[in-house]
């Protein structure tokens, strides 16, 4: 990629912005509408989750394949196909006749999607190349994610209360066509040196994994443990296929490699914890303020506020205190508060006082505002800046399998509590396991955090990195050979 003027570089971040605004812009609206949709499309609990995992669980099965693509055939033209398809999927996600075609439409726009945030990291990455000027870009990119929760639930609550849930698929059609003209004209296409070759069994094994044990968690209240007994099985094979094949290959989808780097291994983690909790949180709140507390949807989103605005403000500070004085702080603080914010519900019923409701959804907005930013410029600083597509594509993954889990996981839960009770009066008491769940996801964040960001965690990035570059040196010589 040629040097940009920065005048260019702040432009190519704005256009991929534009891409995280709309993905994550579409997730927040869709849980405001999750109870309309209940209504109208006659949806279960689990009707429901998939609604929102048959997204993100095709988002997290592509995305790395999305980032070694770019990598190979050009990030500009992976990027702007994904672009396509996000607005042709929200185009037929709002004419859905019924539940079963919008969870298929749902994964079409999950195909695009997939497209959309690893590639367009990774043409940050080689945009922004000095190490300080990175970390702010990607407290940016962490802003928005601010942005569409503020913009979220308030934007999809109008629309739901004006027009109707179809109408929030609306809101991503002029966005995506905007920014697929922007980026037509002003992004520099750029691919690696040498990108890896597909990995068709390794693709095949990661959708295995994934899909199967998604279905097993959200079935297994409504369907037994017998029945979903083989698709646990399913995904136990899958987890040990990719654990024997992948490190055989000389150009695996996953490069397992990439794992001997304590700070990496720790922010993947940190990924999917904290991501579980947001999915988990985002599903047992909306769920709440609309079909207990009775609330419509704009109220609703208001009530989100809360969490919102501290999300919006933290995220750039965070991205800030990445720059100046490393990803450790920012961990710490996101840990400490999503554990109390979950503590809250979990032991003192948060839900039932407007007062500690307040308190809860403010602690987690500022807690989740501030683990962003560390989790994605730990992926990407020190790695090779030729493989920053699947570095990339490996934390956007972690992030999607994260809220599938936890959407899966905290939804499974609060099915077995409330059936063949009382939906309102069996609520709280029903979630209060899953809110404990979530205590665990924010310990998971505090403690990684504060292990994996220390001077020897440090000092196994910088030899990945290095044994990573040595082996690419040897594979280049050995092609010009």
């Amino acid at each position: 990629m040629p040097e940009l003027s920065p005048r260019r570089r702040l432009l190519v971040l704005a256009i991929c912005c534009m891409s995280l605004l709309i993905v994550s812009l579409d997730v927040t609206a869709l849980n405001v509408a999750l109870p309309d949709m209940q209504r109208e499309l006659h949806a279960s609990t689990s009707g429901l989750q998939w609604t929102i995992d048959a997204y993100t669980l095709v988002l997290a099965s592509l995305l790395m394949l999305a980032g070694s693509t770019a990598d190979r055939i050009g990030r500009k033209r992976v990027f702007m196909t994904g672009l396509v398809l996000f607005v042709v999927g929200s185009l037929l996600c709002s004419l859905a006749p019924n539940l079963d075609s919008l969870i298929a439409f749902r994964m079409i726009q999950a195909v695009g999607g997939s497209m959309l945030n690893p590639v367009a990291m990774s043409i940050i990455t080689n945009t922004f190349t000095d190490p300080r000027e990175r970390a702010r870009a990607i407290g940016v990119w962490g802003a928005v994610v601010g942005i569409s929760m503020a913009a979220g639930p308030l934007a999809g609550g109008l629309l739901v209360e004006s027009v109707g849930w179809r109408s929030i698929f609306w809101v991503n059609l002029p966005i995506g066509l905007t920014a697929l003209l922007l980026t037509l004209r002003f992004v520099p296409e750029s691919r690696a040196p040498r990108a890896r070759r597909p990995d068709p069994v390794g693709q095949l094994m990661v959708i295995a994994l994934f899909g199967s044990l998604t279905y097993a968690i959200i079935e297994a209240p409504d369907s037994g443990v017998t029945a979903i007994l083989p698709f646990a099985l399913v995904a136990a094979a899958a987890l040990g296929g990719l654990l024997w094949y992948e490190p055989r290959r000389d150009e695996p989808l996953i490069d397992l490699r990439f794992f001997r780097s304590v700070p990496f291994s720790g922010a993947t983690v940190i990924a999917i914890a904290a991501f579980a909790s947001l999915g988990g949180f985002l599903f047992l709140s909306t769920l709440y303020l609309q079909n207990v507390r009775g609330y419509d949807a704009l109220h609703a989103g208001l009530w989100m506020l809360p969490m919102a605005v501290p999300m919006f403000l933290c995220a750039p500070l965070s991205g800030r205190l990445v720059g100046s004085r490393g990803p450790r702080l920012s961990l710490v603080v996101a840990g400490v508060a999503m554990t109390v914010s979950a503590v809250l519900f979990a032991a003192f019923d948060a839900e039932t006082s407007n007062a500690t409701l307040f308190i809860g959804y403010a602690l987690f907005g500022i807690g989740f505002g501030f683990v962003n930013a560390p989790i994605t410029n730990t992926a990407v600083s020190g790695m090779p800046r030729a493989q920053a597509g699947v570095a990339a594509a490996v934390a956007s993954t972690s992030r999607q399998l994260g809220q599938t889990l936890g959407v899966a996981v905290i939804g499974a839960v609060l099915a077995s509590g409330v059936e063949g009770s009382s939906y309102r009066s069996a609520f709280v008491s029903a979630s209060v396991p899953g809110w404990w769940v979530l205590v665990g996801c924010g310990v998971a964040v505090f403690a990684l955090g504060a292990v994996t960001t220390g001077p020897w965690a440090r000092g196994t990035a910088e030899r990945t990195a290095e044994k990573l570059r040595s082996a690419e040196v040897r594979e280049a010589v050995g092609v010009s050979a």
